[in-house]
């Protein structure tokens, strides 16, 4: 069906939380808003389906303390949270040995564990010198921004604390430290209160799962928006006069006063904005790339691994995986692991055979759970790289040499284009929180525009 074409107040391009959470807050208040989404469900980088017996989250799935707009917002669209599972020990497997641990650290020699500590409060202390809105006015910007995380990790003495840092980065990040502005870093971790906070589970970002599934959010916040919303509608430009924009897509177009961008930076510059586009607009578009993941989901018909006195939970400098957690139902009656295969490693297993990825990480899950995780009565798993529409997941990142000259540009208006997505974001950037923060945001802008 094609789309109509009279004048509207905004257009929103993404229907992820962000876009979504926009159109919703315009609505609000009367405005006539389209909502436009290239793929053909909402929900953006949270995808949530049934296996077996249970609804999991293929996308993202966590939230925690401070994350005060998501938990809201679940509140009020009626999606129910449960606790993460933490009960028991926890795994590290390093050098192909595997060790039990308890506690926010795992076991490395005492010296590396010592440092570590020292490196983690050094870690806090330098992200909260980082303005979330203004992070090139921090006093060791330019520095900070002229290196790597790895670069600054080679000043890190003990091999066991380097290891756990690099485990920590590319979980958190979907990326290498060699990826990452130091600068950047430092900022995302402010945002989410410290590396420890991003990494935990009590008290963390893993905190709370959601019970129908992270894509009830946006599948109840698109209901409610009804008509409104399109799906299976890629937008190729959005062209600008003095009367308002011109949203083109195969569909048709749809005029409107303004617009709302809510996809990342990098798939944000695929669509022709014209003149419009900023050189620092450009340059951030450019320069940050997605993230890499492949979230792999393993059942079972029941959660073997709590028998032996294990949580669920481990981390792994080995091969793909590099960490897992509990991902059983709510209820106990179905159980499950999930297993995350990120950067270097989710890069070079995209290319492979579907089939031999699931073999690789099912041994894994042997290694680290012993025979019984080889026999999983379902397994699922979802390639973020393949994604036409997202690129990679979670997150868009930064290299050295932008964020401290062009962090504003995340967010400053291209004319009648406003900017949402979490990467748009100063708290919870990179998350459900900063996503909905950033849309209602963009969409208070449009109103203050609207009604000037």
């Amino acid at each position: 069906m094609a789309l109509v074409s009279h004048e509207i107040d905004v257009a929103v391009v993404g229907a992820g939380l962000s876009g979504l959470a926009a159109a919703r807050a315009l609505a609000a208040t009367g405005t006539s808003v389209t909502v436009l989404e290239a793929r053909d469900r909402v929900g953006g980088r949270t995808l949530s389906q049934r296996v077996g017996d249970d609804i999991v989250d293929l996308g993202g799935q966590w939230i925690g303390p401070t994350q005060d707009e998501v938990a809201g917002l679940a509140d009020e669209l009626g999606v129910r949270t449960f606790p993460q599972h933490t009960r028991g020990k926890k795994l590290l497997m390093r050098g192909g040995q595997v060790v039990r641990y308890g506690g926010f650290l795992p076991r490395v020699p005492v010296l590396d564990r010592a440092e570590l500590v020292v490196r983690l409060a050094q870690l806090e202390r330098w992200a909260r010198q980082v303005p979330l809105d203004a992070p090139g006015q921090a006093r060791r910007a330019e520095a900070w921004d002229g290196q790597t995380v790895a670069q600054w990790m080679a000043s890190v003495r003990r091999e066991g604390a380097r290891d756990l840092v690099a485990i920590a980065t590319q979980m958190v990040f979907a990326a290498e430290p060699r990826d990452l502005s130091f600068l950047f870093f430092l900022r995302y971790l402010h945002g989410g209160g410290g590396l420890l906070r991003l990494t935990e589970v009590r008290g963390g970002a893993q905190e709370r799962r959601f019970v129908e599934g992270a894509q009830a959010l946006s599948l109840r916040m698109a209901a409610g928006l009804g008509p409104s919303v399109h799906t299976g509608v890629p937008v190729a430009a959005i062209e600008q006069d003095g009367r308002g924009v011109t949203v083109r897509t195969a569909r048709g177009v749809v005029r409107a006063r303004y617009a709302i961008l809510a996809v990342p930076p990098a798939l944000a510059a695929k669509i022709d904005l014209g003149a419009a586009r900023t050189v620092a607009r450009h340059r951030v578009e450019q320069g940050m790339p997605m993230g890499s993941v492949i979230k792999c989901i393993a059942v079972y018909p029941r959660a073997f691994w709590r028998d032996h006195g294990l949580s669920g939970e481990a981390v792994s400098t080995g091969d793909p995986v590099r960490a897992t957690f509990d991902d059983s139902s709510h209820d106990g009656t179905q159980g499950a692991l999930v297993a995350f295969v990120v950067g270097d490693a989710a890069r070079a297993w995209s290319r492979r055979a579907p089939q031999e990825r699931r073999a690789a990480v099912l041994a894994d899950l042997v290694r680290l759970f012993g025979p019984a995780a080889g026999h999983p009565t379902a397994y699922v798993d979802h390639d973020w790289l393949a994604e036409p529409y997202s690129g990679g997941c979670y997150t868009g990142i930064m290299g050295p040499g932008l964020l401290a000259a062009h962090a504003e540009a995340l967010r400053a208006p291209a004319g009648r284009v406003l900017f949402a997505g979490t990467e748009s974001a100063g708290a919870w950037a990179g998350y459900f929180d900063g996503a909905i923060s950033a849309g209602r945001r963009a969409a208070a802008e449009a109103l203050e525009r609207l009604r000037g």
